[in-house]
């Protein structure tokens, strides 16, 4: 059985963060890490009281705690799952999203959300929109067929070291499916539930301001990302 590391970014989840990781199926899972990403109330206290191993990154941004997260599994990590703090998504999906990889030899498994069974309100429409929209820009570049950019998934540990992120904001997963396009690695699909969150407002899509921002953000790091692999190839190229 590999050993497989959840990292768990939250902020303000005092309400719900045990919930979640009281939630994840152990059989499957070897460590649980919540990364405290500079929470005002009681999220790393809880999260202890649950089971998890707490890091702490104060400095806000989606990308930075999952960079801290990645950067804080045990040595023997062979998988690393992500998955939010609010229980949005379904902790007892996670082996779904790990079978592709172990059982058929997949690098990248994204949870969909638009394949899976979402409860009603649980997405907003720019969230919808901007999902759409980044999958459109990704096939016309690369080919490949993303249904969605959803914050469920697993990769293999050795490959998301080799893609050498750098978003440390909201372009975190957007990034990461880029590159995997990019690079040809082998990418699966798997649908999985979306429920509303229990934590309250997404601190994202919760308003108009923070969905537009999301929109803004998603088209801005597929351009960058995909300039910035382009440029890669080109000096990797062999000289005529």
């Amino acid at each position: 059985m590999p050993f497989v590391s959840v990292v768990i970014p939250a902020l303000n989840e005092e309400a719900v963060i045990a919930r979640t990781v009281a939630a994840i199926p152990r059989e499957h899972v070897s460590e649980i890490i919540v990364v405290d990403n500079g929470s005002s109330d009681r999220t790393a206290d809880e999260a202890r009281r649950a089971g998890a191993r707490v890091v702490t990154e104060p400095a806000r941004g989606y990308g930075r705690a999952c960079k801290r997260g990645v950067a804080s599994v045990s040595p023997e990590c062979e998988i690393i799952v992500q998955m939010d703090g609010d229980l949005s998504d379904d902790p007892s999906e996670i082996p779904l999203l790990i079978a592709p990889i172990t059982d058929d030899g997949c690098d990248f498994v994204l949870g969909s959300r638009m394949r899976g069974r979402r409860e009603a309100g649980s997405m907003t429409a720019a969230q919808v929109i901007g999902s759409r929209v980044a999958s459109i820009m990704i096939r016309l570049l690369y080919g490949v067929r993303y249904s969605d950019m959803g914050p469920f998934r697993a990769i293999r540990r050795v490959t998301l070291d080799a893609l050498e992120m750098r978003e440390e904001t909201y372009g975190w997963s957007i990034e990461m499916q880029v590159k995997a396009a990019a690079r040809g690695l082998r990418v699966r699909e798997v649908p999985v539930s979306w429920r509303n969150r229990a934590g309250g407002e997404s601190k994202v899509a919760g308003t108009l301001i923070g969905s537009v921002r999301a929109g803004f953000r998603i088209i801005w790091t597929i351009a960058g990302v995909a300039w910035s692999e382009k440029r890669a190839r080109r000096q990797r190229a062999p000289m005529k």
